[in-house]
């Protein structure tokens, strides 16, 4: 079984902008990220610690400006938490292993999937295509990816 933990390797590998967002609980400008219009089949991993996160068939497109997602792979990567920053009461997502700050999950969601709308920082992730998936150890997650046209 693979063991997903933060280390002082994989924190001096990030940039300044993953940096600020997984360890400083920040957040990348809305229509900014770089997973933002993804569309191919795979998984997305924390950037820190390179636990399985979302995969991409749980993505959609919700016109936030930020990856949404209506689920993530394995609730068991995933720590909620309440978040009162900045006047607001939301709901905090966080890597359990990694401990980087994802983004929030929201209740606006598309109902026909579950009602959740996970509001995900690109900065946070890393997407490992699904021919890679094996590759890399994700092996186990290709089933629940789309199949690749």
């Amino acid at each position: 079984m693979t063991q997903y933990k933060k280390t002082a390797e994989a924190l001096a590998a990030l940039t300044p902008e993953q940096h600020r967002i997984t360890q400083e609980n920040g957040t990348e400008r809305p229509g900014t990220g770089k997973y933002l219009e993804t569309k191919d089949p795979g998984l997305y991993v924390d950037v820190v610690s390179g636990e399985p996160l979302f995969v991409s068939s749980s993505k959609y497109e919700s016109g936030c400006g930020w990856p949404s997602f209506v689920k993530p792979v394995e609730d068991a990567h995933i720590v909620e938490l309440r978040d009162t920053t900045h006047g607001m009461i939301r709901t905090e997502v966080r890597s359990r292993h990694g401990d980087s700050h994802l983004g929030h999950v929201f209740p606006d969601g598309p109902p026909d999937r579950g009602g959740l709308r996970y509001c995900i920082n690109s900065a946070a992730l890393r997407f490992v295509h699904r021919d890679e998936m094996e590759a890399e150890g994700y092996g186990q997650y290709i089933d629940q990816v789309e199949d690749v046209t």
